[in-house]
């Protein structure tokens, strides 16, 4: 079996990039890149599928690195390259599961679990109201969701973008939302928060401190993610669980941030991070520190069950990232109908991804200008 042909799709008003690897006989592979400038783009650039095109697809390992190889001089450990070689490679998986006939989780040395729990990113209230969020809370708990996230995320107006310091009526405010939420749900119902990097030590340990007491599942990206001393710093002068990972590539990028144990969880989003068996991996160095891993995912269906894929494989998964609920062109870009079912997603089993995608619907929002697949 050998690849002849490469071509990715830029899809409308979402801005996800769908790849899809083509061999001459007759099976192709999708995958699906982290979403951003040029990144479709570079999933087709002859420099990056040249050492691909006459090979061997099942041979993915050899050929994520060949492609890291390609590119060496573009950022190849990082950014928008890395974000194309790792819908590529997870394409790859999909055409080795089919062409052996297995699911991808199988070929990932078999699933601890047959399902996928599910966290629901409900990002805000109706208004920024204690009794808006928590009821948004409990409307999202009600259609079978165990884990439930919110943002804190400073107004505009009343922040200093430079300095990350964060007022005192907004941390008492941030306060009295989050625990509002919390008091509202089940016991059992997970509550997370994500603070997206806005804050500075000093102030956002105000806020985990003052969160101790609520069992927060996680307060996630606290301060910016370059800094890993900053971040251990955080992680441990607080019994607030701190999560991060999103921002970090391969698992070079996170062996510091897993050796130093400076998050209690980790992050990573595999569809930037190097693929499904970059993913894989990650979570194994994590293991060895006995860290969970909870994948970072805005990504659309397809990306979705990659995930589950991997997180059915490692033993050390806590729960996977969602975004668009209710939103019908997420249920609708694959034929096989509604994936999520009581806050959780069912396993798999058919070879390779076991979705397959809707190309009527994604033929009708696409950007036409970086072509269809082409």
């Amino acid at each position: 079996m050998r690849i002849t042909h490469i071509g990715s799709v830029l899809l409308k008003p979402t801005g996800w990039v769908l790849v899809k690897v083509k061999t001459d006989e007759g099976i192709t592979g999708i995958g699906e890149a982290y979403h951003g400038a040029g990144v479709h783009q570079i999933a087709v650039d002859e420099r990056l599928t040249r050492p691909l095109i006459g090979q061997d697809p099942r041979n993915v390992d050899k050929l994520f690195r060949d492609m890291m190889s390609s590119m060496s001089a573009s950022g190849f450990y990082q950014g928008a390259v890395m974000s194309a070689i790792s819908g590529i490679e997870s394409a790859l998986w999909d055409i080795t599961g089919q062409a052996a006939g297995v699911p991808i989780w199988q070929l990932l040395g078999g699933k601890f679990r047959d399902k996928i729990r599910i966290y629901n990113d409900c990002h805000a209230g109706e208004t920024e109201t204690p009794e808006a969020y928590a009821a948004k809370a409990r409307e999202v708990e009600a259609r079978g969701f165990t884990a439930i996230k919110f943002d804190i995320d400073p107004l505009p107006s009343r922040r200093d973008r430079y300095n990350r310091c964060i007022s005192n009526d907004d941390i008492a405010h941030y306060v009295e939302v989050v625990t509002a939420i919390r008091e509202s749900l089940d016991s059992n119902t997970d509550l997370a928060i994500d603070a997206h990097w806005f804050y500075a030590p000093v102030d956002i340990l105000k806020i985990a401190h003052a969160f101790e007491d609520l069992n927060l599942l996680w307060l996630e990206d606290p301060i910016p993610p370059e800094n890993i001393a900053a971040m251990e710093g955080v992680t441990k002068s607080t019994r607030t669980p701190i999560c991060t990972g999103e921002n970090f590539y391969t698992r070079f990028g996170f062996r510091d941030l897993i050796e130093t144990q400076a998050a209690d969880i980790i992050s990573p989003d595999m569809a930037k991070a190097g693929g499904l068996l970059e993913g894989r991996r990650i979570a194994d160095l994590a293991d060895m520190y006995y860290i969970p891993i909870a994948p970072h995912n805005i990504g659309s269906p397809v990306q979705t069950v990659a995930n589950c894929h991997v997180m059915a494989a490692v033993p050390n998964f806590l729960v996977l990232e969602f975004h668009h609920l209710d939103d019908p062109f997420w249920e609708g870009i694959i034929n096989e109908g509604t994936l999520i079912q009581e806050g959780h997603i069912d396993v798999p089993n058919l070879p390779g991804l076991g979705v397959t995608l809707n190309e009527d619907l994604l033929k009708n929002n696409f950007r036409e200008e970086f072509g269809f697949f082409d």
